[in-house]
């Protein structure tokens, strides 16, 4: 059964007229459905265990962001299929992560979702520990005869490293793969959509994510900090470059995983590049710092 003709059977809909593929899916495949009059998005895809992706726990995650007004409502959903409210907002891209007229709205939403999501949980969510996802991702990457296991070693080298220098953590419910496309703007409010790798994190994950993944220069780097931690900002200068060097190995690893496993249509050897190049630079200025 195609994507489709799967989302124009399910019970939630009485008369779905229009269906459309949405872009910026690299998991998923996302649908838009207009159903007497109101419009849906369907997310259709089963566990992915080589990234982690367990979608019960974005279940879990989409309940509760929907009820602290981060994110929008689940409409229906069964195995391997998540209908969300469709939002009548724009998609940012990296230029716009970058626009100071939106950068402190965004680091405003994710202090908010961090200190704001837990209280609307009604079960346990996984904890998402980049380390050990990177772990996990140069082992399975060896086993399944990867060829970028040759960078593995150094990799993992680095990764030690990084964890040494991130030392100990607070732990809030993080979104975990702050992408631009996953930031929405409907003119009044900020949104986050895709809970699939939410969990218990440190906070300077996903600021760590939302700098490296859009290019943030140094200077808004430690004025997002500021924002964020206020005082306590320079001291986590260290810790959050360890961080954000992490973070781009965590996206890395994932885009080479992606090329062996991914029946998505997306260039993820091309991505693995872009990554990897980011993931460089970042690892050179953090052993220069």
């Amino acid at each position: 059964m195609n994507a489709v003709t799967r989302a124009r059977s399910l019970s939630c809909f009485e008369n779905p007229s229009e269906i459309e593929p949405l872009g910026g899916g690299i998991t998923n495949v996302n649908l838009k459905v207009v159903d007497e009059g109101r419009a849906y998005v369907v997310r259709l895809g089963d566990d992915i265990p080589e990234h982690g992706v367990q979608r019960w726990n974005e279940l879990a995650l989409s309940h509760a962001a929907h009820a602290a007004g981060f994110a929008p409502a689940v409409v229906h959903h069964e195995p391997g299929v998540l209908v969300l409210e469709f939002l009548n907002a724009q998609t940012f891209d990296e230029a716009a992560v970058r626009d100071p007229a939106n950068l402190p709205r965004i680091i405003d939403l994710i202090a908010r979702v961090h200190h704001g999501l837990g209280a609307h949980l009604t079960t346990p969510v996984l904890t998402f520990w980049p380390f050990q996802v990177i772990r996990t991702y140069a082992t399975r990457l060896l086993a399944d005869g990867s060829q970028h296991v040759g960078a593995l070693p150094e990799l993992m080298k680095e990764a030690q490293a990084l964890e040494d220098a991130t030392g100990q953590v607070d732990l809030v419910i993080g979104h975990n793969d702050l992408l631009a496309a996953n930031i929405m703007d409907d003119g009044d409010n900020l949104w986050l959509i895709d809970w699939e790798y939410g969990g218990f994190n440190t906070p300077l994950f996903d600021l760590a994510g939302l700098a490296g993944n859009n290019g943030l220069s140094e200077d808004q780097e430690r004025e997002m900090l500021k924002q964020y931690f206020g005082t306590r900002a320079e001291a986590q200068w260290r810790p959050y470059q360890a961080m954000k060097c992490a973070s781009l190995m965590r996206e890395t690893l994932w885009s080479m995983t992606s090329e062996l496993h991914s029946e998505i249509d997306f260039d993820y050897a091309a991505y693995t590049v872009e990554n990897t190049e980011r993931l460089n630079t970042a690892l050179q200025d953090f052993h220069n710092s």
